[in-house]
């Protein structure tokens, strides 16, 4: 896996007053390609995960670790090619009680695509 999501550092800014979580303040930029490259991260909630595979079936992007059985993605940040797949990999998701694990998050707005059940861009983890 040649892209990494090690940093959850949660950076705060002064229009930040409501406690929520942006998409950009999960994991490291210095690693990211350029937006216009690929204008979609993946934010994966891996602790939440337990391996049900349904993410691999229908994307080339994820796959199953036979040593957890957890699920991995191949990349965290995706192209335009990409993109419908990796939306269905989280419609499918059937962790947190069927509101998924993986999150894509369009980088140019910082909004969450999928699975964004608040219907409003909002990232959705639980952390």
């Amino acid at each position: 896996m040649s892209d990494t999501n090690t940093n959850t550092d949660t950076n705060t800014s002064e229009d930040d007053t409501d406690g929520s979580l942006n998409a950009s303040d999960v994991g490291s930029s210095a690693d990211a390609p350029p937006i216009a490259e690929k204008p979609y991260k993946i934010i994966f909630e891996a602790n939440k995960c337990f391996g049900a595979g349904r993410c691999a079936e229908v994307a080339d992007n994820w796959e199953m670790d036979i040593t957890s059985g957890l699920a991995n993605p191949k990349s965290f940040f995706i192209g335009e090619d990409e993109l419908d797949e990796n939306i269905r990999a989280a419609e499918v998701c059937p962790a947190k009680k069927d509101a998924g694990v993986i999150h894509v998050v369009d980088r140019r707005t910082d909004e969450e695509v999928a699975p964004d059940p608040n219907g409003d861009g909002s990232l959705s983890v639980d952390w």
